[in-house]
């Protein structure tokens, strides 16, 4: 009889492998069906939005930082405009600063809604993503009431927002936070002791708690490994601070507990949104009263040549930021979402640099994943919820 001889067989997962989670291309080593290594290669989206950012005015920079993290659109532009905030020095109005903090929620609801779906999608629970989908749309709905647009709207500007908030908006809100709690629930009834997706999720790429903080992660990676790490409370911005809300955390580090990590956040969003709407009344200031960076009202662009002036001025030639450099952290979906931005006094960035948390979840792919099955890898990449316009930046 022959001697049977094994070797080492490499696999390309990706670019285009639908389980990737974006244009993600990871080189596996594999030993019959156990991995022996992962080499993920980034790049593939070449987008150069960061470096695109110094051309632009830096009103013109929010629909560029939008489409970064295209699952977090209002948590990007966040961060961005407290950055640029904090260079004029300007001062939001306490209901500019709830309406932000209730539109960040939502994003992070739609963005764990579109994770929840699609992980266990990749693990062959199809009927769950019917569900968080249809409840992602009322939220997109949302976007579309105050801006027209869904995925990217640009409500969120340098000194307040676009403009005031639309009749019904209260309500639409009030719609999806008294719905999604019984939704939420209705999806972990599925899963969370279904024995199938218990034993793809249990024991499955394991994290240590040492091994996330080494790695840099942060966010509901780190949270399910047991670093008690959020922004909102450690560097509390928009007034965080007075809000009554839980961070969720994990102890096994495994797929698993990212999962109830990210499942118990969208119950504590939806905790800061009643808070924040309560805040918010129904009609009020939209904007600082700043003449730099806040276009004039439009009745006295019509009526006051000094208002159609400044009007011009800031539509054409953008305003000044004085020279200097700010960062701001927020807490986006997938973690700390850092701005740092960098001004020569000029109405152009000289640089707009993001922290991205989807990138340093790349590096830690293989850590995750090695020694487990290659069936595992989906897991642990639907699990590690990244996002490669996060990364490719």
């Amino acid at each position: 009889m022959p001697e049977l001889r094994t070797e080492v067989l490499t696999v390309n997962m990706g670019p285009q492998h639908p389980s990737t989670h974006g244009v993600l291309r990871l080189v596996l080593e594999l030993d019959g069906e156990t991995v022996l290594s992962i080499a993920p290669t980034i790049g593939y989206l070449h987008t150069g939005i960061e470096k695109t950012a110094e051309q632009k005015k830096w009103q013109q920079v929010i629909p560029l930082v939008e489409r970064m993290d295209y699952l977090s659109a209002h948590s990007n532009t966040l961060g961005y405009v407290l950055a640029v905030e904090k260079l004029l020095g300007t001062e939001i109005p306490e209901r500019v600063t709830w309406i932000r903090v209730l539109l960040a929620e939502l994003q992070r609801l739609n963005s764990h809604l579109v994770w929840l779906g699609t992980h266990v999608m990749d693990l062959g629970a199809i009927t769950v993503m019917l569900y968080t989908f249809n409840e992602r749309e009322r939220i997109l709905n949302v976007n579309e009431l105050i801006a027209g647009f869904r995925m990217f709207p640009s409500y969120i500007r340098v000194g307040g927002l676009r403009e005031d908030l639309p009749a019904g908006f209260h309500e639409a809100v009030r719609d999806i936070l008294d719905r999604l709690p019984g939704q939420i629930d209705m999806c972990e009834g599925l899963l969370t002791k279904n024995a199938v997706f218990t034993s793809r999720t249990r024991g499955v790429g394991v994290l240590s708690r040492a091994d996330a903080i080494a790695f840099g992660l942060v966010g509901p990676i780190a949270r399910g490994s047991g670093v008690a790490y959020d922004v909102r409370k450690a560097f509390p911005y928009c007034g965080y601070e007075t809000f009554d809300f839980d961070v969720p955390m994990g102890a096994a580090g495994d797929v698993f507990d990212r999962y109830m990590v990210r499942v118990d956040e969208m119950r504590q969003s939806i905790r800061i949104c009643r808070q924040a709407l309560e805040r918010i009344s129904p009609k009020g200031a939209h904007a600082a009263n700043d003449s730099r960076v806040v276009p004039p009202p439009k009745d006295k662009v019509y009526t006051e040549m000094e208002a159609l002036i400044q009007h011009f001025l800031i539509f054409s030639q953008g305003f000044t930021v004085p020279a200097g450099e700010a960062y701001v952290p927020v807490e986006g979906p997938r973690g700390e979402h850092g701005c740092h931005v960098i001004s020569d006094g000029g109405n152009r960035p000289a640089r707009v640099k993001m922290r991205s948390p989807s990138l340093m979840a790349c590096q830690a792919l293989e850590k995750m994943a090695r020694g487990g099955l290659l069936a595992d890898v989906v897991a642990v990449i639907g699990s590690s919820d990244v996002i490669m316009g996060d990364v490719d930046r």
